[in-house]
């Protein structure tokens, strides 16, 4: 198993080279046309073969990579750190802010995640600039995905407000916020490496459906999501089976992170 954590590591890694590098492997960019060569079939120049504008499918896919790559870990990352501050600071005041604060998760946990992201993503405006629309899509993200870390962070936290370190830092006349910063949230280290590895799989995968809905990031900036938009057409497919390749890559994706984290998600459901 180790190997084949260790080989979906080197082709994780190798995926997120390429797609941070896409400008430097690629010809021109992703929105660049080339009407003469519109819908052609893969061949020696272009290796999956134009789209109905002259655009470089291959081109497009890296760049939709480094999209949809690059910037759903950056959401797992707000949602985690909202996580953990949420968590271990109602720990760490207890009594009624606690039980509020947990309350509060349990409403918002039990809201179709989902359903919430498409209601929220739907009242903001559509027709924006493709870059505002990056932004919008992955702050959603990591706004409406710290929840189901909160009572992790606030079980681990909990169990280490009486441990003997921190009951000397109070004595020492230590503050709240410092106790949070400088002592509690570093040894939850662990509890956010969880969080973070089971939340980015599952943005990635919000991203893609988002934008296969329309709702997420705009033409022309390409990403996973919106270049499986013509994958809806069956027949299209059938006659056309490399436009499978952004899917074929989110699947290759998707199973190399769940390779590579579930040590991580496995140790730290046994705790």
């Amino acid at each position: 198993m180790k190997a084949v954590r260790i080989s979906c590591l080197a082709a994780l890694l190798g995926i997120y080279a390429c797609a941070i590098g896409a400008g430097v492997l690629t010809r021109g960019g992703y929105a660049q046309q080339d009407r003469e060569h519109a819908g052609e079939r893969p061949g020696a120049v272009h290796w999956l073969g134009t789209d109905d504008l002259g655009r470089d499918r291959l081109v497009r896919l890296l760049y939709g990579a480094r999209t949809s790559l690059v910037l759903a870990p950056a959401a797992a990352l707000l949602a985690t750190a909202l996580a953990t501050a949420i968590g271990s600071a109602a720990a760490l005041m207890g009594g009624g802010v606690e039980r509020a604060a947990l309350y509060l998760t349990d409403v918002v946990s039990s809201t179709p995640w989902f359903f919430a992201l498409l209601m929220v993503r739907a009242v903001l405006p559509l027709n924006v600039d493709p870059a505002l629309s990056v932004a919008i899509t992955f702050a959603i993200l990591g706004l409406l995905g710290w929840p189901q870390g909160v009572r992790p962070m606030a079980a681990r936290s909990g169990a280490m407000i009486h441990s003997e370190f921190l009951q000397q830092a109070r004595a020492a006349g230590i503050g709240p916020m410092r106790l949070l910063a400088r002592h509690l949230a570093p040894n939850l280290a662990p509890v956010a490496a969880a969080h973070f590895w089971a939340t980015l799989p599952v943005f990635i995968l919000a991203e893609a459906n988002l934008s296969l809905l329309g709702l997420g990031v705009a033409e022309p900036l390409p990403s996973l999501g919106n270049l499986m938009t013509e994958i809806r057409d069956f027949q299209n497919v059938a006659q056309h089976p490399w436009l499978l390749a952004p899917a074929l890559l989110l699947v290759a994706v998707m199973g190399a992170l769940q390779a590579i984290s579930q040590p991580v998600r496995s140790s730290y459901d046994c705790t």
